[in-house]
């Protein structure tokens, strides 16, 4: 038991450095592609300087870094395990009685604590770099005026509103909206007021306002009933959770929150009325990472613990190289199919790596007991 321990932690120890090894080549090799395509873009753009786009591409270092780490350890076992097994370590092992899940304890809990620590650590540091990237990038290298472009220069909210009935509801709606000074104006503003049943008990109409501290602030606003006339009502409030900050995050990309801010934004979405599927997805995503970190390390273990004698070695390589891009391709369908409302935001981030933990266990069960 104290030797299969002590190996164990061997090729942990041998299995995190080549994993952690191959995840900065990886993250560098990327890192340097989006430095290319940035130039490229800052080419038809002759008042950018080259040190924006220089800080452009360092601030997405760590985002590429949490994209690309299940497959850093992928290739990073695979090459761990294939060395051992080259120079026969594993084989010795095998023929002293311990068995591969004993040995493997070591990397798959390596793998996982990577996980852990890239969505604990990594991730908020990637969200705000990630988030000053966007901002940086909207400035200087699109011509589009912000996130809230995206949505055709309109805005809808919808929010709680306690004023006329304990549980109200105010859906507001804005046809034109602008940032101006890091103000978010907005015009052409209509807020219906219903009650917890839906029912319209009061429709406004203002020719402008914006949004404040908590509040958001109607300018010249009038009130409309059925049966009366419209009731000039001057400038009015309605309290909001919104900020700013929030609202561009709503249309920004959800890789600018990291895992401890996201639950607090969903319900915050939630309660204003905005999709928060993306965001969902996003906060599944970053839950499964240490499960899918784990997933890639049982894969490298699976297709590269082949003796040599055997022969088809690097068949079998390259057979796991495949299955762990096929897993990128299924990830990436999953989350489509999950942005999209077709299947649950919990469904498309767990299943790829269930699906690829299930196949990585059949294929060792077979290996060594088969």
């Amino acid at each position: 038991m104290f030797k299969a321990v002590t190996l164990s932690l061997y090729i942990g120890r041998q299995f995190s450095l080549s994993a952690i090894t191959m995840i900065l080549s990886l993250t560098g090799l990327v890192s340097l592609f989006d430095f290319i395509d940035l130039l490229r873009r800052v080419a038809t753009k002759p008042n950018v300087s080259s040190s924006i786009v220089t800080k452009i591409a360092l601030l997405h270092i760590p985002h590429f870094s949490l994209e690309i780490l299940p497959f850093g350890i992928l290739l990073g076992g695979i090459i761990c395990f294939w060395r051992l097994t080259r120079s026969s370590e594993l084989v010795v092992a095998r023929a002293a009685g311990i068995s591969a899940w004993q040995f493997l304890a070591a990397p798959v809990v390596s793998a996982f604590l990577i996980g852990i620590f890239a969505i604990t650590a990594i991730s908020p540091i990637s969200s705000i770099m990630f988030r000053k990237a966007e901002y940086l990038d909207q400035t200087y290298l699109r011509t589009g005026g912000g996130p809230l472009t995206f949505t055709g220069g309109e805005l809808w909210v919808r929010q709680s509103d306690h004023e006329l009935v304990p549980h109200g509801v105010a859906i507001m709606h804005a046809q034109q909206v602008k940032m101006d000074h890091g103000k978010l104006l907005i015009s052409g503003v209509s807020l219906f007021r219903l009650d917890e049943k839906d029912i319209l008990l009061l429709r406004m109409e203002a020719a402008n306002g914006e949004l404040g501290k908590k509040v958001w602030k109607l300018y010249n606003a009038h009130s409309l009933l059925p049966d009366h006339e419209p009731q000039y009502l001057g400038d009015i409030s309605i309290p909001t959770d919104l900020t700013v900050t929030r609202v561009e995050d709503s249309f920004a990309s959800p890789d600018t929150l990291s895992l401890w801010t996201l639950p607090g934004f969903i319900r915050l979405l939630e309660r204003s009325g905005f999709s928060s599927i993306r965001h969902r997805l996003h906060f599944q995503s970053l839950l499964s990472l240490p499960l899918l970190a784990s997933t890639m390390a049982f894969v490298a273990a699976g297709f590269s613990m082949r003796p040599s004698r055997r022969g088809g070695v690097m068949r079998m390589i390259g057979s796991g190289v495949a299955v762990g891009f096929a897993l990128f391709a299924i990830s990436k369908v999953t989350a489509q199919l999950g942005d999209s409302g077709t299947v649950p935001p919990f469904l498309a981030a767990w299943a790829p790596a269930a699906a690829g933990l299930c196949l990585a266990l059949s294929l060792l069960l077979h290996l060594e007991d088969g």
